[in-house]
């Protein structure tokens, strides 16, 4: 998916010979603590920014090559699921969900509002079209953001720090909402996360990205026992009891 990506700006080096790839359906999580590169690689890889050089591949297409019109099309076969939700307070979860199909389709009022109750219902989200975000809970806004990402049907999810400002148990309710979408609509999933409990739970790979580079890359089980002293920071300051987590995700 990503191959020998750099990204300068000016003489600063934010993200160097970054490679990482994603299987179909699979959940790759890339962590890593602040100024690590995180922000940098989300907007590469939704195309909002372009690599100095490497390439973006997504179904063969190299994003980094491709002009702003393309970019457009391509675009579509990415959600974006945003760290605080990104909903707009003045609208209800209707037309927060309905947004993408109002301004990429042209599809009627009522096929628009029958596709968002379906996939607010398919979410465990029914009836609450008329609801502003005000009156939603943090992992309720998390599961409209989700379904706003959904509507144009794409390829790959991004996250961005989904759990993120969350407590204990609602953050490990959003880790259950990304593997349910990932079986139920068959999507591959990419979350920037620093929340390395969330990353062990939820991930078929994990790249850990430390000043712009990624500095080791493995399964949640070769990383729970590994030796690098940068993972092994991450699962101390977490508080992790790795062999319980890991024996618990076995068992699901």
């Amino acid at each position: 998916m990503i191959d020998r990506v750099e990204r300068r700006f000016g003489d600063r080096v934010a993200l160097s010979n970054v490679t990482m790839s994603c299987q179909p359906g699979e959940v790759a999580v890339v962590i890593g603590g602040s100024g690590a590169g995180k922000t940098t690689l989300l907007k590469i890889l939704i195309g909002l920014d372009r690599p100095t050089s490497g390439s973006v591949i997504l179904d063969g297409v190299d994003l980094a090559k491709l002009g702003e019109r393309e970019l457009n099309k391509v675009r579509r076969k990415l959600g974006m699921v945003f760290q605080y939700s990104a909903l707009l307070d003045s609208m209800n979860v209707l037309e927060n969900v309905a947004f993408p199909l109002r301004e990429h389709t042209k599809l009627k009022d009522r096929e628009i509002r029958a596709k968002v109750a379906e996939k607010l219902r398919a979410l465990g989200l029914p009836d609450v079209e008329q609801r502003f975000p005000s009156e939603l809970s943090g992992g309720m806004k998390k599961r409209v953001g989700l379904a706003r990402a959904l509507m144009l049907e794409p390829r790959v999810l991004l996250y961005d720090e989904p759990t993120s400002g969350l407590d204990p148990i609602t953050s490990r309710r959003v880790d259950d909402m990304i593997l349910e979408t990932r079986d139920k609509f068959g999507v591959t999933s990419v979350v920037i996360s620093h929340d390395m409990t969330s990353a062990l739970k939820i991930a078929d790979r994990i790249h850990l990205l430390a000043q712009g580079k990624i500095v080791t890359s493995g399964t949640p089980q070769e990383l729970a026992h590994s030796h690098h002293d940068l993972v092994n920071s991450f699962i101390e300051s977490s508080g992790i009891a790795t062999e319980r987590l890991l024996e618990a995700r076995k068992s699901n």
